[in-house]
């Protein structure tokens, strides 16, 4: 008969038996947390034609999601590390799959949003869980397995978003998207309760309740600035929000170092292992989900391929982020966290390097070969990473090393789509200029006049609008013979901007991985022998 499992781990004498059983259940709550992050990739266009949403909206829709996702994770993680870790992760999944359901009912643009930040403090809570019970649970001989599996598993999360959401979107309405996550985390939570062993601090003092709000304030500022002044511009809100992260910041830090018990060991950042592993994995990240951003655009609207085409099509980045975790876990203990890392590093750049040379008449296989080497990339590197962050802190602080970990994922993903996609956009907008200021249309005055320009105004500034405008004049006989040649120029101008863009993303990480290289200790792993208990 199946029995809850109420026995802490710390309580055991050997290693859980049902400890693998117990990463499945953590994978599965990870996958839903990052799933969500990415099913909108291929939801946007429905969601933009059906709520009517501007540019500003749409971004706002995504990244609802990614502001309490990124400023939460630190607190949420030593909160449950001083109450329950399992605990933490059940009232994550709570709130989440809440959100989801209030998604999938939402039918203003206000709401969506309301429902997409309810599910990002969800996922805060969420991700800092699986990471600290996953630690707790396994001894630290099978330790880097383990990780390595939950890192394919946010890998393979990145590409199956899209994918699902594609295959739903193939039959359904968007707000389908938002239900699907509600069995899921059905599922997970019921399944913790049976195979995942509660866990928490065991000598946590009181919680450092200041230094949370400095670090919520500082990284949700920071991520707000980044994501509003690089895709809008550096007007008054964003240069105010970045002052405050950067008053906040500093603020923390010094909070911290005089801290008895401080909510983050600052210091930690300082020693070469912690610092490299997470400049590591922010940059990882950086690269990963600014090319995810325009690849998956350049699938949908200059390939043609629809939601769920696209979604397949992004598949090779899994694997291959799958099969890296595997080769990392076999050959870090022999070649060292530090080459392991950087190679991984090199491999990643590579990829996004090979995106420099995209032009109008790219095919899918352009594309491909980039996403399998990335995915390589992150494979071999974020398992090792990940691993040594978490392992140069305590048992009692795993909370705040997982919201470390995490912070640096979606930090860096926030990085990237902004940065990468700022740098797409402003590209585009010179390329297809020239192109759009000398196009011939009929002479047309009114209320026409004004769609035309508006239509215009739209192709010059993305290329998902130079889309919709090119099926627009397709059906219509007065523009017909423009929308071709409208469509290659957007095309054209489209390439080169995943160019410019691949450009920065590639050398950043890159020169990163030089970085890294010199930060990071030389010294090789250790292989170890026997399993040893927690």
């Amino acid at each position: 008969m199946t029995t809850l499992i109420s026995k802490p781990v710390s309580e055991m004498d050997q290693p859980y038996s049902r400890r693998w059983a117990a990463l499945g259940v953590l994978c599965l709550s990870l996958l839903i947390v990052v799933m969500a992050n990415t099913a909108l990739i291929v939801a946007a266009p429905d969601m933009t034609r059906d709520l009517g949403l501007t540019s500003t909206q749409l971004q706002w829709v995504i990244d609802g999601y990614t502001v309490p996702y990124a400023a939460l994770m630190l607190l949420f993680g030593v909160i449950g590390d001083k109450y329950s870790r399992r605990g933490a992760l059940l009232a994550g999944l709570a709130v989440f799959a809440g959100g989801a359901v209030f998604g999938s009912i939402a039918d203003t643009t206000n709401a969506v949003i309301a429902a997409r930040m309810i599910m990002g403090v969800g996922a805060a809570i969420i991700m800092p869980a699986t990471l600290s019970l996953l630690v707790a649970t396994f001894p630290k001989a099978e330790r880097s397995r383990a990780i390595a599996a939950w890192a394919a598993t946010s890998g393979l999360a990145i590409a199956l978003g899209p994918l699902l959401a594609g295959w739903i979107l193939d039959s359904h309405s968007w707000s389908i998207t938002f239900l699907i996550n509600v069995p899921i985390a059905a599922v997970a939570a019921v399944a913790a309760v049976i195979l995942v062993p509660p866990s928490k601090a065991e000598h946590l003092g009181r919680i450092d309740w200041i230094g949370g709000a400095l670090s919520v304030v500082t990284i949700g500022s920071l991520v707000y600035s980044i994501i509003n002044g690089f895709h809008f511009g550096w007007t008054g809100g964003p240069i105010g929000a970045a002052a405050l992260a950067a008053i906040g910041l500093v603020s923390f830090v010094v909070w911290e170092l005089r801290h008895p018990q401080p909510l983050l060991d600052v210091r930690k950042l300082g020693q070469r292992m912690v610092g490299g592993a997470t400049l590591a994995v922010l940059l990882l990240f950086l690269a990963a989900f600014g090319a995810i951003y325009f690849i998956s655009q350049q699938f949908q609207f200059i390939l043609g391929y629809g939601a769920l085409e696209t979604g397949v099509r992004l598949l090779p980045l899994a694997i291959a982020v799958s099969i890296g975790a595997v080769v990392s876990g076999r050959i870090t203990p022999l070649i060292g966290v530090r080459a392991s890392i950087v190679g991984g590093m090199v491999v990643a750049a590579v990829g996004v390097l090979i995106l420099t040379q995209v032009d109008g008449d790219s095919g899918y296989w352009m594309f491909a070969v980039p996403l399998i080497l990335l995915g390589l990339g992150i494979g071999l590197s974020e398992p090792p990473a990940t691993d040594a962050i978490m392992d140069n802190f305590s048992e009692d602080d795993l909370g705040a090393a997982g919201g470390l970990n995490d912070t640096a994922i979606e930090l860096g993903g926030s990085l990237g789509i902004a940065i990468l996609g700022s740098i797409l956009a402003a590209s585009y907008k010179d390329s297809i200029a020239g192109f759009i200021g000398g196009m011939q249309v009929p002479q047309l005055t009114g209320e026409l006049a004004q769609q035309a320009a508006y239509a215009m105004e739209v192709s010059g500034e993305s290329v998902g609008g130079a889309s919709l405008v090119g099926e627009e004049m397709a059906a219509n006989p007065l523009a017909a013979a423009q929308a071709g040649p409208l469509l290659d120029a957007a095309g054209s101008a489209y390439a080169d901007a995943i160019s410019a863009a691949s450009w920065a993303g590639g050398l950043a990480l890159f020169v990163g991985a030089v970085v890294v290289a010199f930060i990071l200790p030389g010294k090789k792993a250790p292989v170890q022998q026997g399993p040893v208990s927690v």
